[in-house]
């Protein structure tokens, strides 16, 4: 779910407000079963902090190195819960493959510093998890170390792989004539890559289909469909998260995940509420929560489709074969265990501890995934699943506290870090 999310593709979800001011909702969702809370490490529970960023992001440096880096506590002096070390243990092994040949763009790493650490992972077993990541690891503070955590969950819609009765909204894959510009037939992107669009019958290169275009056919016959869903506003946001599962009418469940996008810029239709003063407690108001935008969008049919479609951006999807959906690293991504971060920061497959005001978050993560709204040192997006709960939790999740990133022991001093 690197969205993952659309903030985190291939999972995902981005938006004017932060991500609990988008999920912290009451969307009708086929229920699925609820997930273990992952236990208590610090009370007390706090209130989340404002749904709405206070203003504009600052200026991030260009990676860990260039933001500084210090040498945290030892890994043994921080309060390990058994079962939140056993899963970061488990997600570890899992991104092991990837950490030791990847680069690593934070700066702080290279790939034969993990694989000590990975063949000990590997071979663990009878001993408590929380001495792995004490034997193997040290902790670094990435600039001040202030974290400031958000939470995204795997949503669960109905949907079919048949165009029955009652699902007629498609699910596309990704169409061939999407592609990127030949050099010299458009503007480079900010990155310096060519942009994505579609080549016209003339041979010009142009924009690809927008959302109003896709709602309004511009796909259909194209042989491009993988799946039906029931709802447009529920299949909005999972587009937002880039990933999803969908339940058909026997029960059975489809997992698809991002397969790509059709290149024109998101916008956060919670923000298109605020600026024209739809958000807020005052008479005729919103809440700026998921609920509150679904709501409005139910309220209001007509306003509510032009709304969705403010946004042009539009996620295509494959089919997962996998049992979780896959994040940045290509690997599944785990309720309770996996954490969206800016890998210019953060080595991805690393461990986080968090501390943080709230206590269902402080705890053990491993970095396995990316949003596009995740970005800056010391920014995390916290995964917790599918569900009811998963949704509840990450809805509401705003945390704020203590980030340190673990990194194989030595590290530091070949850095020159003390």
């Amino acid at each position: 779910m690197s969205r993952r999310r659309e903030s985190r593709f291939p999972l995902r979800r981005l938006s004017a407000f932060v991500l609990p001011a988008l999920l912290a909702a009451c969307v009708q969702v086929v229920p699925s079963p609820k997930g273990p809370s992952r236990p208590p490490a610090r009370p007390p529970v706090q209130k989340p902090r404002p749904l709405m960023p206070a203003g504009p992001a600052q200026p991030q440096p260009g990676s860990a190195v260039a933001a500084g880096v210090k040498a945290g506590p030892a890994v043994s002096s921080l309060p390990l819960g058994s079962s939140d070390a056993v899963a970061a243990l488990a997600s570890f092994r899992e991104s092991c493959p990837r950490v030791t040949v990847r680069t690593d763009a934070s700066g702080l790493t290279r790939p034969a510093d993990w694989r000590q650490a990975c063949a000990a992972a590997a071979a663990w077993s009878g001993k408590p998890a929380a001495q792995f990541f004490a034997t193997y690891f040290e902790t670094a503070r990435i600039g001040d170390g202030k974290g400031f955590a958000t939470g995204y969950y795997e949503p669960e819609i109905a949907g079919s792989r048949l165009p029955v009765p009652g699902y007629a909204v498609p699910v596309y894959s990704m169409p061939g004539d999407l592609v990127r510009a030949r050099p010299g037939d458009a503007t480079p992107t900010s990155s310096g890559r060519m942009p994505l669009g579609r080549y016209d019958a003339g041979g010009d290169f142009v924009p690809y289909h927008d959302r109003a275009a896709i709602e309004q056919g511009a796909l259909s016959g194209k042989g491009l469909e993988i799946a039906w869903v029931a709802d447009p506003v529920e299949f909005f946001f999972l587009q937002v998260q880039g990933s999803g599962r969908l339940r058909a009418p026997d029960g059975s469940v489809m997992r698809i995940g991002y397969a790509g996008q059709n290149g024109l810029p998101y916008t956060g239709i919670g923000g298109v509420m605020r600026d024209r003063g739809l958000v807020g407690s005052g008479p005729g108001q919103y809440s700026g929560s998921m609920q509150g935008i679904i709501r409005y969008i139910h309220d209001n049919p007509k306003d509510g489709a032009a709304l969705m479609r403010e946004n042009k951006s539009w996620v295509f999807f494959k089919e997962l074969k996998g049992d979780g959906p896959l994040g940045a690293l290509n690997v599944p991504v785990r309720g309770h265990a996996s954490v969206a971060a800016d890998p210019r920061f953060v080595p991805l497959g690393a461990p986080v501890w968090l501390r943080l005001d709230r206590r269902e978050a402080t705890g053990l993560w491993i970095a396995q995934d990316t949003g596009g709204a995740i970005k800056g040192a010391n920014r995390f997006d916290t995964f917790w699943g599918s569900g009811e709960q998963a949704r509840l939790t990450a809805g509401g999740m705003s945390g704020r506290g203590e980030a340190l990133i673990l990194v194989p022991k030595g590290t530091l001093a070949r850095l020159g870090v003390r």
